[in-house]
């Protein structure tokens, strides 16, 4: 069979699962940014959290991704949710470290100019600080979407579905087809992500340096 009468008989299989690996991603992303990003906030303001975070992260960071499944499988089993917690673990780098590195980055004139105006540390922090961060941040999570699209890959491995069923079956079986039908869309996903989140970026940037007196 032709790789185009394969699509047009599985099109509606490939889009099914192309949502769930997404949605996989995006989950385990979000769950990231949720932790990462206070725990990022803390590093820059205590030195003791800011080394026993860093190093965490990054110690984890350095676990081969498919090393980091297999782990998950005495601790937690098979599935969706050992799955997402490898996801997660492996994004908390790009997220927590781009925090802490736009927080320290500012200029602390302007941190200056915040407290002669009178603001606290918490309001200084979500008014001035986070906002003058922000394209930094983004960049972090930038990084973390495309490692996850790709990451989610291996979930397949531990029975979480998603592209990786199509693309290890499809070399199992020798049939190209499934292997393209896989690795394709995931190749699609990480490009636009990656794509529309820089955009995003630069946009930010811009606002940024526009602020800047």
């Amino acid at each position: 069979m032709s790789l185009a009468d394969f699509l047009a008989s599985r099109w509606e299989d490939i889009l099914a699962v192309s949502w769930w690996h997404l949605r996989l991603s995006l989950m385990a992303v979000g769950l990231a940014l949720a932790i990462g990003l206070p725990l990022g906030i803390a590093s820059h303001m205590n030195r003791f959290a800011a080394a026993v975070v860093l190093n965490t992260v990054s110690v984890i960071y350095t676990v081969p991704t498919l090393a980091l499944f297999g782990l998950m499988i005495p601790l937690l089993g098979i599935g969706v949710i050992p799955a997402i917690v490898a996801v997660v673990l492996y994004s908390l780098l790009p997220v927590v470290q781009n925090t802490y590195t736009g927080l320290a980055n500012i200029d602390p004139n302007l941190r200056e100019v915040a407290v002669g105006m009178g603001m606290g540390r918490f309001t200084r922090l979500f008014r001035v600080e986070l906002p003058l961060a922000l394209p930094v941040i983004f960049a972090g999570l930038r990084v973390a979407v495309v490692n996850a699209i790709g990451m989610v890959t291996l979930a397949s491995l531990i029975a979480a579905g998603g592209l990786g069923d199509f693309i290890f079956r499809g070399i199992s079986i020798m049939s190209w087809n499934l292997v393209l039908a896989g690795s394709v869309p995931v190749l699609a996903m990480a490009l636009g992500a990656d794509y529309v989140l820089k955009r995003t970026e630069q946009r930010l940037s811009r606002s940024r340096e526009g602020a800047a007196p």
